[in-house]
C-alpha cells in the first residue's frame, strides 16, 4: 500500500534528536517492514508552542494552501503512484493536522492518525484554534492508533463512533541494543577511558534532551534526588544537549564534577554503546508520554528508575524491570535509586527481565504486524462507506 506520512509536530527528518522524531522514524520503518511504500508527504510544522492565536490562524491558512497544492501534485500522478492512505503521527492542540483531512477527502482515501490527544480544557484558551483543528482531525480519522493508554480517555468524546481504535505499545528495533548488551564489558572499558569513569563504581545513565519545561524539571528532580545519595559510590553519565544546557548543569552542579560526566548529544546509532555499559538508567520523567530512552535502556538489558508519569507504567514493569516512583517526588526517587545501588544482583536480574520483555512486547516486528492489520482494516472500512 502507498502511504503518505506526515508528522505536524516535528518531521522525521528534523536535525534535532528527540523521542518524537525517533518514533516517527520507527513508524515509517515498521510500515515499510510490512511491505507498505511510505512517502513523507511534507515537512511542514504546524506547531505553535506559545499560544498565539494569530500564529495558529496563519498556520491553518498556510496548511490549507499546502493541502490544495499536495492534492494537485498527487492528481498529476498516475493512479498507481498516488497515495492510498494518509497517516498522521502525533497531532494535538499545539500541532494540529491542517493538511491530512483535506487531502484524504480530495483523494478519497482513508485518514489514519497515531498518538493523537485531546483535552477539553484547551477549547477556550490560547490554543483554541489549534485545539479545534486537532479535534477535527481526530473526528475525521477512520483509525486511531494510541501509544499511550491515557490518551484514550480524552479521545473518547471526539472520535467517530465507528472509528477503529488500536492500542500499540511503544516499540523499537532492538537488534543493535541486544548486540550491545552482549558486548557490555568491552563497551564499559571503552567508555571508562573516554569519560574518565571509575570501573569499580555503579554507573547511572540519563539520556534526554536539555530544554525548558518538563525536561528541565526532570533534570532538577534528578539533581535533588541524587544529592541525597552522596554517601553511595556512583557516577552519572548524561547523554544529551540543548538550549537549557546551562540550567541542567546548574541542576546537577551540586553533585560534584567527579561524579557527573556530560557526553553531549549523540547520534542514534551511538546510543546502544552508552546504554549497555550502564548499571541503571535514571529519569524522573516529569509529564513524560512514555519515554523512548526507557525502552532503549531496557532493550540493552539495563533496569530503570523512573517517575510513573503518563504511559511510563506501560513500558516499565514496576519491581520487575525497574522501579517507578510518584512523579516529581525527589525523595521517593532517591529511595528507589538507593535500593538498586545497594543490590547489584537485583539490578542484574531486572536487566535480564527487561531485555526479555522488550524483545517480546516492544519489538518492531510485532508493531509492523499490528500496523499492517490496521491499515488494511482502515481501507476496508473506507470502502464500505463509499
Amino acid at each position: 500500500m502507498r502511504i503518505a506520512f506526515y508528522a505536524p509536530l516535528k518531521p522525521p527528518t528534523h536535525p534535532v534528536p528527540s523521542g518524537d522524531r525517533r518514533m516517527a522514524r520507527l513508524l515509517m520503518a515498521a510500515l515499510s517492514r510490512a511491505n507498505h511504500r511510505v512517502e513523507l508527504a511534507t515537512r511542514f510544522r504546524s506547531r505553535d508552542g506559545i499560544g498565539d492565536p494569530d500564529r495558529q490562524k496563519a498556520l491553518a491558512e498556510l496548511g490549507r494552501h499546502m493541502a490544495a497544492r499536495l492534492v494537485r501534485q498527487y492528481q498529476t500522478r498516475p493512479d498507481a503512484e498516488r497515495p492510498e492512505l494518509w497517516f498522521t503521527y502525533h497531532l494535538y492542540y499545539k500541532a494540529p493536522d491542517w493538511l491530512g483531512p483535506s487531502v484524504a477527502t480530495a483523494l478519497d482515501i482513508p485518514y489514519v492518525v497515531a498518538e493523537a490527544s485531546h483535552a477539553n480544557k484547551r477549547a477556550a484558551g490560547a490554543w483554541a484554534i489549534g485545539h479545534a483543528g486537532a479535534a477535527e482531525g481526530i473526528r475525521r480519522a477512520e483509525a486511531i492508533i494510541s501509544l499511550n493508554p491515557n490518551d484514550m480517555v480524552g479521545l473518547a468524546g471526539v472520535t467517530d463512533r465507528n472509528a477503529i481504535l488500536v492500542m500499540l505499545k511503544p516499540f523499537l528495533d532492538g537488534a543493535d541494543f541486544s548486540a550491545a548488551a552482549n558486548r557490555r564489558t568491552e563497551l564499559r572499558t571503552d567508555l571508562a577511558k573516554r569519560f574518565g569513569l571509575n570501573l569499580g563504581a555503579p554507573w547511572l545513565l540519563t539520556v534526554a534532551m536539555m530544554r525548558e519545561g518538563d525536561k528541565l524539571a526532570s533534570y532538577q528532580v534528578l539533581g535533588s534526588a541524587l544529592s541525597a545519595l552522596r554517601d553511595r559510590p556512583w557516577q552519572l553519565l548524561v547523554v544529551g544537549d540543548g538550549p537549557a544546557r546551562a540550567a541542567v548543569e546548574q541542576a546537577l552542579g551540586g553533585l560534584g564534577r567527579s561524579r557527573v560526566h556530560f557526553a553531549g548529544a549523540r547520534l542514534p546509532e551511538e546510543l546502544p554503546g552508552f546504554y549497555a555499559p550502564a548499571d541503571l538508567l535514571v529519569w524522573p520523567a516529569v509529564n513524560e508520554a512514555y519515554g523512548m530512552a526507557l525502552i532503549e535502556a531496557q532493550a540493552a538489558g539495563v533496569p530503570v528508575v523512573a517517575g510513573a508519569a503518563g504511559g511510563v507504567p506501560t513500558i516499565v514493569a514496576n519491581e520487575r524491570t525497574g522501579l517507578l516512583t510518584p512523579p516529581g517526588d525527589a525523595a521517593a526517587f532517591a529511595a528507589a535509586v538507593r535500593v538498586l545501588l545497594d543490590d547489584s544482583e537485583r539490578r542484574r536480574a531486572m536487566g535480564e527481565t527487561a531485555r526479555e520483555l522488550v524483545a517480546a512486547d516492544h519489538d518492531i516486528g510485532a508493531a509492523a504486524r499490528i500496523l499492517d492489520r490496521t491499515m488494511q482494516d482502515a481501507v476496508n472500512r473506507h470502502r464500505r462507506r463509499q
